[in-house]
């Protein structure tokens, strides 16, 4: 997962809470960080959109291939 993806897996999971979550949510399998923290001290953004994906309650179907763009159609 790359950073675009883990920040567009976030703006289509919780919208307008988004940018929100990413600064202030304090996740602790990150080691007490918010997802901004671990993006900026190397942590993959997978890990980070697992972690948050546990700390908000998301369902499991809904957080592999998060973020991903649709493949163009011909």
């Amino acid at each position: 997962m790359r950073r675009s993806e883990f920040l567009r897996a976030v703006d289509d999971e919780f919208g307008g809470r988004a940018s929100s979550l990413v600064s202030d949510l304090v996740l602790t399998q990150l080691g007490g960080r918010t997802a901004d923290e671990a993006l900026d001290a190397g942590v993959p953004p997978r890990d980070i959109w697992l972690a948050l994906c546990v700390e908000t309650d998301v369902p499991i179907e809904r957080r592999h291939g998060a973020g991903r763009l649709e493949p163009r159609r011909r």
